[in-house]
């Protein structure tokens, strides 16, 4: 099967782990099917104002690329238990391209105690998108590190089994929810 899968890193840290997790994951899903690596640092974004942000030529791309795919994983940092102000201003400037997507998370926080702050975000997904979410999301604090790559071996198998879990979704979900 093919997937046309995008892997989107919402991080505007130039040093961040979140992107390390979206780019092995990208790798992954290179060698399995169709994927598009994007990077928010590459699109930058007007906050969103519910007004003249929508008409940003960022914005439209996004937009696009978002409705083309059929499956997106979501590179998220974790800041004060919650997920970044970067991720959610992508989703509100792009709103209804997510409309029944399979999304995916790949997240880095500084510690270990936030691991469920990405709910939140999954369930406005869920119920204002209809988004199908993979519950093998990928959650690692620093310790999964060291010098720009990742040193833990377990997290790497989670990056391979949310990818690999997204692309059986994919091949089993009717056509109508991609």
């Amino acid at each position: 099967m093919t997937a046309n899968v995008l892997v989107i890193s919402t991080s505007l840290n130039p040093e961040s782990n979140s992107r390390i997790l979206a780019e092995k994951a990208f790798e992954t899903l290179k060698q399995k099917g169709s994927a598009e690596y994007i990077d928010l640092r590459d699109f930058p974004l007007p906050i969103c104002d519910g007004d003249a942000a929508y008409g940003d030529p960022n914005v439209s791309k996004l937009a696009h690329k978002i409705k083309a795919a059929q499956a997106i994983l979501l590179a998220v940092p974790i800041y004060n238990y919650s997920f970044s102000s970067s991720a959610k201003n992508l989703i509100e400037l792009t709103g209804q391209s997510w409309n029944d997507k399979i999304v995916g998370f790949l997240c880095a926080a500084g510690g270990k105690s936030s691991y469920m702050s990405i709910i939140g975000l999954a369930n406005s997904l869920m119920l204002d998108f209809r988004c199908l979410i993979n519950p093998r999301f990928v959650y690692s604090d620093g310790s999964a590190f060291d010098n720009g790559t990742i040193n833990d071996a377990e997290i790497i198998t989670r990056i391979e089994e949310l990818v690999k879990s997204t692309i059986a979704l994919l091949e089993r979900v009717p056509n109508s929810v991609k």
